[in-house]
């Protein structure tokens, strides 16, 4: 696989063939990609919603209603769709679901090495929600990590996808019960197969060029 021409040539698809579903190892494989994506200190703050049934679909396109009326379609006739949302805030139950995670998974060679990881992601962590006090924008940040992370992976693996800002996030949060959990909705992701009617499959890419972005130093 060159990695190179998966970047190239993955777009985001505007029509999905609707006839084409995912097997049940794609849709590990999605979790998969969701799952291992890196984040700042490994904090991981994120909570997906994936459904591949037409029924969580439609409940999906409740936030589409109105002004977002474009993606309703993007959303049902997809074979996975899968909505991202950050942590609100900061808890000492995320911080120890995570530590002591990577203590089962064998990350801490010596003991001590356990409380000097826990105390650096708290600094850094309490940095953003007391000092900085954009604690939310930094979660956001990290699931966008992860979503860069996902589309490249579900090009690697021969899907199409599109991600999607245009939806009503309160609709999402309350049809799932995302707040009571302690999570707001980010973006959704559409994922499966592009439709030989889709327009933007044929069109050109276009990136600003290397001169205009990159400076060597």
């Amino acid at each position: 696989m060159n990695i190179l021409n998966v970047l190239k040539t993955r777009y985001s698809t505007k029509i999905f063939d609707k006839t084409k579903k995912l097997t049940e190892e794609q849709i590990s494989q999605l979790e998969d990609l969701l799952q291992f994506s890196p984040s700042s200190t490994n904090i991981q703050p994120w909570y997906f919603i994936l459904t591949t049934t037409d029924e969580g679909k439609k409940r999906i396109t409740n936030s589409t209603q109105g002004s977002y009326f474009f993606n309703e379609k993007k959303i049902l006739d997809a074979s996975a769709v899968i909505i991202f949302a950050s942590q609100v805030d900061l808890t000492d139950e995320l911080l120890n679901k995570v530590l002591e995670k990577e203590d089962a998974d064998g990350r801490f060679l010596q003991k001590e090495f356990k409380e000097q990881n826990h105390n650096g992601r708290r600094f850094f962590a309490n940095m953003h929600k007391f000092d900085y006090k954009d604690f939310q924008h930094w979660t956001d940040k990290q699931v966008y990590l992860n979503l860069g992370n996902f589309l490249l992976g579900v090009a690697a693996l021969g899907l199409d996808a599109v991600p999607m800002e245009g939806f009503d996030s309160k609709v999402i949060d309350e049809e799932f019960g995302l707040r009571k959990k302690g999570y707001t909705s980010t973006i959704i992701v559409s994922v499966g197969y592009h439709s030989e009617d889709d327009f933007n499959k044929k069109l050109p890419k276009s990136r600003l060029s290397k001169k205009d972005i990159i400076e060597r130093v």
